[in-house]
């Protein structure tokens, strides 16, 4: 006889540390192990998927659960507190026996916001793709309502924007998969917080775009072979299956140009959920790199974990030709892959990344040197994991990869958290700082340093 502790052990995504967590905690003047950094005055924040009632384990899929965002607050090398809260949404309240939360819900979406988490126009944002609203959070990750960009959004935004450094613009690619099923929209929001641009973009089938990428010429979409899938639909499942005869493109948008103006580009069949960078080169070509899947969502119906690991490799697209050169820069796992923000959309020298094993507790965290091609790990020990590392530049720095890099970290000898603060020039340093955290963090998705306005 099967038991429900049988099934859910049969879905990786409900076992573990990617088992939900029952609490929201409170906790003030957390111990700090090391020298928290002075200058990191703000908060990290990160979200990620916490059923908040019962799931069907044999349908579940890790990409649905409802958002919970924790975060620690950092102040003149002191951590004053943790908090994890629900991001606000009509299923949050439902399980509450509350009101729904304010705000237009254009898409009558049940779920919130359970992918992203940042600052932007002066306030905190929960994202996720496929149609759902923004949330707006207070400091302290109370939900205050729906945030449709103080009503300028048409409709869907997604869980992952770009930020332009130059211009402080927010650059997005977004979809809504019941509402949308034969394009997509670009989406620009000005330095205020309302969105100052949108451009519909037909596709041939109901991709699931789940990134972009800016370029200081273009605009980056990308159309892979994951698509909605209407037996899962209407089956209730997570709607999106891997489509064999779909191909894999990107496309080059003209950063004030129309679909029409769009130059498509074949590139090798597979997934990318996350591009690290892109930028232009001098003669015209349009340099992606990113953590590409040789498969996704084909056997594996519930996470992203069963098919294959994302290796980093770097497509340099001619738009001129339509043609694509590819060079694999790491062949083990990476995922969750950042860079220094100041150089979003340019020539840039260094990534980091997670290395995640889904079969086991060991992630350490990589950098990558673009130029010379070499790789560092930092090992944080057997059994623990790293999650995504967020570049945290130090002020007034002028090499590229001096600050630090913040991120979680799980214990799994102990099944316990810690937030942890690595120098992003000298992994042989080994960690400086770590804040012991009051409970379990599952492995959620994203998230982002807010610093304090200055």
């Amino acid at each position: 006889m099967t038991t429900l502790s049988d099934e859910v052990a049969h879905n990786r995504y409900l076992a573990g540390n990617y088992a939900p967590v029952a609490e929201e905690v409170t906790a003030f003047d957390l111990a700090v192990i090391g020298e928290l950094p002075a200058e990191l005055n703000g908060r990290y924040l990160r979200n990620g998927p916490n059923p908040i009632g019962p799931v069907d384990p044999s349908a579940h899929h890790w990409f649905v659960g409802d958002g919970m965002v924790h975060g620690i607050r950092l102040r003149e090398g002191r951590a004053e507190w943790y908090r994890n809260r629900y991001v606000g949404s009509s299923s949050v309240s439902s399980a509450r026996g509350l009101r729904d939360i304010p705000g237009r819900n254009w898409n009558n979406s049940p779920g919130g916001p359970n992918t992203n988490v940042g600052t932007f126009a002066g306030a905190t944002w929960a994202m996720v793709e496929a149609g759902g609203c923004p949330v707006e959070l207070t400091e302290e990750l109370e939900t205050v309502g729906r945030n449709d960009f103080f009503g300028t959004l048409p409709g869907a935004f997604t869980a992952h924007p770009k930020f332009d450094p130059v211009s402080g613009e927010m650059h997005a690619v977004v979809y809504a998969w019941a509402e949308w099923m034969d394009h997509v929209q670009y989406v620009r929001v000005g330095k205020d917080g309302r969105v100052n641009r949108t451009v519909d973009i037909p596709l041939p089938g109901m991709s699931m775009v789940h990134d972009m990428s800016i370029t200081d010429r273009y605009v980056v979409v990308y159309d892979q072979p994951v698509l909605v899938d209407l037996d899962l639909a209407f089956a209730g499942r997570f709607p999106f299956r891997w489509n064999d005869e779909y191909g894999n493109r990107v496309g080059l948008m003209p950063r004030e140009g129309t679909a029409s103006d769009i130059v498509w580009v074949d590139v090798p069949v597979g997934y990318v959920f996350h591009p690290m960078n892109s930028f232009d080169t001098p003669d015209g070509r349009v340099v992606l790199d990113v953590c590409f899947y040789d498969v996704m969502m084909r056997d594996d119906l519930l996470g992203p974990f069963g098919d294959s690991t994302g290796r980093l490799v770097r497509w340099e697209v001619d738009p001129r030709t339509r043609s694509v050169s590819v060079t694999t820069i790491d062949e083990t796992p990476n995922e969750f892959p950042r860079h220094r923000g100041a150089l979003t959309g340019k020539p840039y020298r260094y990534g980091y990344c997670a290395q995640p094993d889904p079969d086991s507790m060991y992630w350490p965290t990589l950098k990558h040197d673009l130029h010379t091609g070499k790789r560092e790990v930092f090992d944080h020990g057997p059994g623990r994991a790293a999650g995504e590392p967020v570049f945290v530049a130090r002020p007034g720095s002028t090499e590229e990869d001096d600050g630090w890099l913040v991120t979680f970290v799980h214990d799994g000898n102990t099944d316990s958290a810690e937030f942890a603060v690595l120098d992003a020039r000298d992994f042989g340093r080994g960690y400086v700082a770590q804040v012991r955290l009051p409970q379990r963090i599952p492995f959620g998705f994203h998230g982002n340093w807010c610093p304090d306005p200055k």
